[in-house]
């Protein structure tokens, strides 16, 4: 600021020197060398060459062409009113304005400026167009010797501009336009500095002209159109700069989206070709590809489980991978892993094949022989029957119970674990065949049924003819005749039938069925299923009595005693092994 703020011409807040409702006009401040006194009165009436309207107003007529008005000093710079008028003088009685900084100012085209005799006043409305006719018009000080404070909010000094909308619109603009202006000067290269409110102030704040004259270059296009050139230059570089930003920003999430997917699912890897040395791996029962996999990866066979798994997949056969003990290689291809499991030759068991018809001793020594088990732990396991899960109906009775089949035994299987194993085999079969609810049904005990099942399984070898041996064994049972069976004998003599004598079949045994009647204490083997299956269906009929007939194991079966007399001869005869 130039000075001490004088108590009048603070734009819209006028006091009483400026023309308000009294119709008084304020004081001339705009030319200090000749300042008429605050105590002259200016005439109300209408000044001679303008229409009548309140001295210090505007005139709002028509007439007006110009959207920026200005005083008349001598330098015509308004332009022609409608009908070839001329701007009128300023009041008579009013000192001539002096030569300022508004003459050195270059001319305004025609209906850029009105010059507006205000019917005494020194003051005029200069109205800034800074871009386009919607801008907002900017007053200023007509004189720019003028030291008076610079009003923000409004620059009209209180007067009603031609033009200018409503106060809160003309104010709004006008801030605009000095915003505009200053920013252009800043980008020019001024060096602005604030206020204590904080809005930016440069070297041309405090001088209206200054500012006057920045408004003019931008209406010309001088530093406006600098401004837009620098920031066109600058906006590829920006621009560019953006794009490596968003080229960064994509890379990095490229590079961690495979880093995060390699932690959490590592890139398949595969060892090369067959491998080398031995590697024993256990396979359990209801493994799954998956499982099998990973077993294979922590003992190092394969290096991941996915070439492993595709191979499988890919492979019907692999389906029928047994549980068991298999001997691999380290560090195999998943290929050449899957082959050797599907490889019979590879799984580490030692088998163990329990014929139909074995006794309980004949089946432990085939056991122990099978597996290189010692035979006396063995038969040791077979004592400690509660140990090996027999059904309740077997009465603790292992002979009989052991179902006869082929049977892996792993290296690290113990006597009992065979022993159970076989044991649960013939529950799972009894369950198949539902042994308990047809001998219930029969009103027979499940335990006589295995009994009779062994005695089936020892007299013939023809599935065909194992009905017919229930059937009579049955109908002797129900007529109280003794069984006449030499397997019980045999069993219990611990012999083979064909080596019975004479004397043999007179010993006085409760598996000697020739001298007793009924069924002998315990099963005399281990039944197959077609036993099992005869002792719950036996054939009708009233056969008593059979008799071998011929060298492939077939029977003569008959109801007549007579004709088993025939037969029994001709078996003789023929050296078949038929006794008396």
């Amino acid at each position: 600021m130039n000075g001490p703020v004088p108590p009048y011409g603070r734009g819209r807040h006028a006091g009483s020197d400026v023309l308000g409702a009294t119709g008084q006009a304020g004081a001339w401040y705009g030319n200090r060398a000749a300042d008429v006194p605050r105590t002259t009165q200016l005439p109300l009436g209408p000044v001679p060459g303008q229409s009548g309207r309140g001295a210090g107003l505007l005139d709002r007529s028509p007439s007006l062409s110009g959207r920026h008005s200005a005083p008349s000093d001598g330098d015509d710079r308004t332009g022609p009113l409608p009908g070839g008028q001329r701007s009128p003088s300023p009041a008579p009685g009013l000192p001539p304005r002096p030569p300022g900084a508004w003459s050195k100012l270059p001319r305004r085209s025609e209906g850029d400026t009105a010059h507006i005799d205000d019917g005494g006043h020194a003051d005029t409305a200069h109205i800034e167009a800074v871009d386009a006719p919607a801008q907002a018009p900017r007053a200023t000080d007509a004189h720019a010797d003028h030291d008076e404070p610079w009003d923000d909010e409004d620059a009209t000094g209180g007067l009603d501009v031609v033009g200018g909308g409503r106060p809160e619109e003309r104010r709004r603009r006008g801030r605009r336009a000095r915003r505009a202006a200053a920013r252009d000067a800043h980008d020019d290269g001024s060096h602005d500095e604030y206020h204590d409110d904080g809005h930016p102030h440069d070297e041309h704040h405090d001088d209206p002209l200054a500012a006057h004259l920045t408004g003019h270059a931008d209406d010309h296009g001088g530093s406006r159109r600098g401004t837009r050139n620098g920031r066109r230059r600058r906006a590829p570089l920006v621009n560019v700069l953006v794009l490596l930003v968003l080229a960064g920003l994509v890379a990095g999430i490229v590079l961690g989206g495979r880093a995060l997917i390699g932690l959490v699912n590592p890139e398949a890897q595969d060892y090369a070709g067959a491998g080398t040395g031995t590697v024993e791996v256990r396979i359990g029962g209801g493994d799954t590809l998956s499982d099998i996999a990973r077993t294979l990866v922590d003992q190092d066979v394969i290096a991941s489980a996915e070439p492993f798994v595709e191979a499988a997949e890919a492979d019907p056969a692999s389906m029928g991978i047994q549980p068991g003990v298999y001997s691999l290689r380290a560090q195999m291809s998943g290929q050449a892993a899957l082959d050797l499991l599907l490889d019979p030759e590879s799984r580490l068991v030692s088998r163990v094949t329990v014929p139909e018809g074995f006794t309980l001793s004949a089946t432990l020594q085939r056991v122990a022989e099978a597996t290189g088990l010692p035979v006396e732990e063995v038969q040791a396991a077979a004592a400690d029957t509660a140990a090996l899960g027999l059904p309740a109906y077997a009465n603790g009775q292992l002979e009989g119970f052991l179902f006869p089949a082929t049977y892996d035994v792993e290296p690290g299987d113990t006597p009992t674990d065979v022993l159970r194993g076989m044991v649960g085999r013939f529950t799972e079969v009894a369950t198949d065949l539902q042994l308990e609810q047809r001998a219930a049904a029969s009103g027979r005990s499940v335990y006589d049924v295995v009994v009779v099942a062994s005695m089936i399984q020892s007299e013939t070898r023809l599935d065909e003819e194992r009905a017919n041996v229930a059937q009579v064994v049955y109908n002797r049972l129900a007529q109280g005749i003794p069984l006449g069976i030499d397997a019980t004998l045999a069993y219990g003599l611990q012999k083979n039938g064909n080596d019975l004598t004479v004397t043999d079949l007179q010993t006085d045994s409760p598996y000697n069925t020739r001298t007793r009647a009924g069924l002998p204490p315990t099963p005399i083997s281990s039944p197959g299923e077609a036993s099992l299956e005869a002792a719950l269906a036996p054939s009708a009929g009233d056969f008593l009595y059979y008799v071998l007939e011929s060298e492939d194991g077939r029977h003569f079966f008959t109801a007549d005693y007579a004709q088993f007399q025939a037969a029994r001869q001709r078996c003789a005869d023929a050296g078949l092994g038929c006794g008396g």
